[in-house]
This record gives structure tokens, C-alpha cells and sequence, in this order.
């Protein structure tokens, strides 16, 4: 069973950085791509960022290029999420979810993360 859970999430002023931890368990890591989902109040998830386990490919939404960074640690089996120049907008819980690299459904999310970026 697919087992994530986040961790380093927080409030920061705008400017600054954070680094969210997932940490991954229960699959074998190599077939899977890992990425970042956000939720802000009242409004629909949005794609943050991915990495393909294997890999190392890595994809980001264009709202956080050049302001992020998405890595993995093999000897962890974790995926970091580097947060810099946080914004007012980028306020959201933040959740790691895994999927399949061949498929595009996600088979499954952690409890999430919040980040409060204040102005």
C-alpha cells in the first residue's frame, strides 16, 4: 500500500523559503512519479510540481518555475519540494500524491501540508 506523508510546512513571510519533505513507503519507487499538489481556500487543486522516480525527470508548473525546485533522496525514499521567493498567493496545503509513470491517475495522496505566506 502507497503511503505518503508530508512535512515542513509552515507560515514565512513573502520573500522567503520553506522545504516540504514527502516521505514515501509501501511501492516500488522505481515505477512511480511522484509530484506536488496545492489547494488553496476555495479553489480546485493545481499541479505544482513532479519527479519521475527512475529518472529524475522533473516538471513544474509555470506559477512556481524558477521559484522551486523538486528533488528525491533514494537512501530516504523521500521527495523535497524547495520553496523560494514565496508569495502571498502561494498560501496553500500543499499534498504529495504518486501515480503510476504510465498512468495519469494518482493512486495516492498524503494529508497535506500548510503553507501561509504572509504579506
Amino acid at each position: 500500500e502507497v503511503h505518503l506523508v508530508e512535512s515542513g510546512g509552515g507560515v514565512v513571510q513573502a520573500g522567503g523559503s520553506l522545504r516540504l519533505s514527502c516521505a514515501a513507503s509501501g511501492f516500488s519507487f522505481d515505477d512511480f512519479t511522484i509530484a506536488w499538489v496545492r489547494q488553496a481556500p476555495g479553489k480546485s487543486r493545481e499541479f505544482v510540481a513532479s519527479i519521475n522516480w527512475s529518472s529524475g525527470n522533473t516538471y513544474y508548473a509555470d506559477s512556481v518555475k524558477g521559484r522551486s525546485t523538486i528533488s528525491r533522496d533514494n537512501a530516504k525514499n523521500t521527495v523535497y519540494l524547495q520553496l523560494n521567493s514565496l508569495k502571498p498567493e502561494d498560501t496553500a496545503v500543499y499534498l504529495c500524491a504518486a501515480r503510476r509513470s504510465a498512468s495519469n491517475v494518482y493512486e495516492a495522496w498524503g494529508q497535506g501540508t500548510q503553507v501561509t505566506v504572509s504579506s
